[in-house]
């Protein structure tokens, strides 16, 4: 999954820093995911309940290593952020936050049918 990491899509010295330590911080996310999914499996094929629990805690541990990265992307790019905060923390199905997304928050064709907006699909009033 973090191939990515084996290599760069363009020269060296046509990246800057940012796009580098963005770089660093995506192939990042990606191992720790990775790990989460290794652990995970593993720790379903176990039949030593120890050895199960131990791969379930290290799993929640990559968890937290995931989050910690995703929030220093946050942090770093507007438009991760933004995305973030329009997807994240919502209750309604994702594809009905895109929808309203798209539709604009104000006056967009859904609002302007009656549809639903971003404010409201979040519980805003």
């Amino acid at each position: 999954m973090a191939g990515a990491s084996d290599s760069l899509h363009e020269s060296l010295d046509q990246l800057s820093s940012k796009t580098l330590d963005m770089h660093r911080a995506l192939v990042s996310l990606q191992e720790e995911l990775e790990a989460v999914d290794w652990y995970r499996q593993r720790a379903d094929g176990c039949s030593d309940s120890e050895l199960r629990e131990i791969l379930l805690h290290n799993m929640r541990e990559e968890m937290e290593h995931a989050a910690m990265v995703l929030e220093w992307l946050r942090r770093n790019d507007a438009d991760m952020a933004e995305n973030l905060r329009t997807y994240l923390f919502t209750s309604a199905p994702v594809t009905e936050v895109e929808e309203a997304t798209m539709g604009g928050e104000t006056g967009g064709e859904e609002a302007a049918a009656g549809g639903p907006t971003i404010g409201s699909l979040k519980g805003d009033s």
